[in-house]
């Protein structure tokens, strides 16, 4: 009898933990009937290895709000990298989110399509970007829905990620693109297609080097950008992007750590102290330009003139 009791009594304690634990945060596909270009691979499952997520044809936001008791109104949609083969969706993807979280910021961790993943029939200029061209007009057209500014929210892209928000923040948006014009868009019925498609700041994370130079500078918006001096691979575009940014009168900040190869995702690699704290320097650059508190009928520093 004391042994059934002790069982029972275990049992409801392991309920009870298993009830406090918080609920998955929420996944939402950016074209729930499918996006254009994918609707025959719509609803295969996607591929998950480790922390490595591959086989992706619904682009998605999974969203994690900052706790309502600092919730500051900015947002940031998080672009993970993988070299376009797969999408390294923690380290580069919710552990940012979660940063971003402490700082009041909402966050958007964006699943695109992979146009290097086995036998891909998407682009990187075409079907990713306009993955996160979506994702952007997504987030302002719900951004009343999450609590979230819509002239306040940013993109932050690691490796191949920096390359799709470089692609997006630093460009004109192709002509060709499927998206519609902008008066298209005021006519549409879509609603998320009415909205703008630029973020209002950018975060580079050792980006890489496609999309490097921009075509459009000048109407690119404030940058923070962070590499490794010893990244073969992308601390030349970085550097080099910084440099046509600030020559085109654009807000940017640049940091490049000594001894720092490639991959060191929010600091949690590598022993150097100063990699540990980079995500303090993008705090203290969000909140030196604005983008972490109310605008109350002001835009913050550094925004392009319309």
């Amino acid at each position: 009898m004391k042994r059934a009791a002790a069982f029972f009594g275990a049992a409801l304690l392991c309920g009870a933990a298993l009830a406090q634990q918080p609920a998955a945060p929420p996944e939402l596909r950016l074209w729930p009937d499918g996006a254009p270009g994918s609707e025959r691979r719509h609803g295969e499952p996607e591929t998950v290895r480790d922390v490595y997520i591959s086989n992706v044809h619904d682009p998605s936001l999974t969203v994690l709000r900052a706790d309502p008791r600092h919730a500051n109104g900015a947002a940031v949609i998080v672009v993970p990298g993988g070299g376009h083969r797969m999408l390294v969706f923690q380290n580069e993807g919710m552990v940012a989110a979660k940063t971003l979280n402490r700082i009041g910021v909402t966050a958007f961790v964006l699943k695109y399509r992979l146009a290097r993943d086995g036998d891909s029939p998407y682009t990187i200029e075409g079907h990713a970007a306009a993955d996160l061209r979506r994702a952007l007009r997504w987030v302002r057209a719900h951004a009343a829905q999450y609590g979230v500014d819509p002239e306040r929210l940013g993109a932050m892209g690691f490796s191949a990620g920096g390359e799709l928000v470089s692609l997006v923040a630093d460009h004109a948006e192709p002509a060709a693109s499927a998206a519609p014009s902008a008066s298209q868009r005021a006519a549409t019925r879509d609603a998320i297609e009415r909205q703008d498609a630029r973020p209002d700041f950018q975060v580079l994370v050792y980006p890489g080097p496609l999309g490097v130079p921009a075509t459009d500078a000048k109407n690119a918006p404030p940058a923070f950008l962070v590499a490794g001096s010893r990244d073969a691979c992308c601390m030349a575009p970085t550097l080099a992007l910084y440099q046509q940014l600030v020559a085109a009168g654009v807000s940017a900040e640049l940091h490049l750590y000594a001894d720092t190869d490639h991959a060191f995702n929010m600091g949690q690699r590598g022993e150097r102290v100063s990699l540990q704290h980079w995500p303090d320097r993008l705090a203290d650059w969000l909140a030196d330009g604005g983008w972490l508190v109310p605008r109350g009928g002001r835009k913050p520093e550094g925004v392009p003139a319309p």
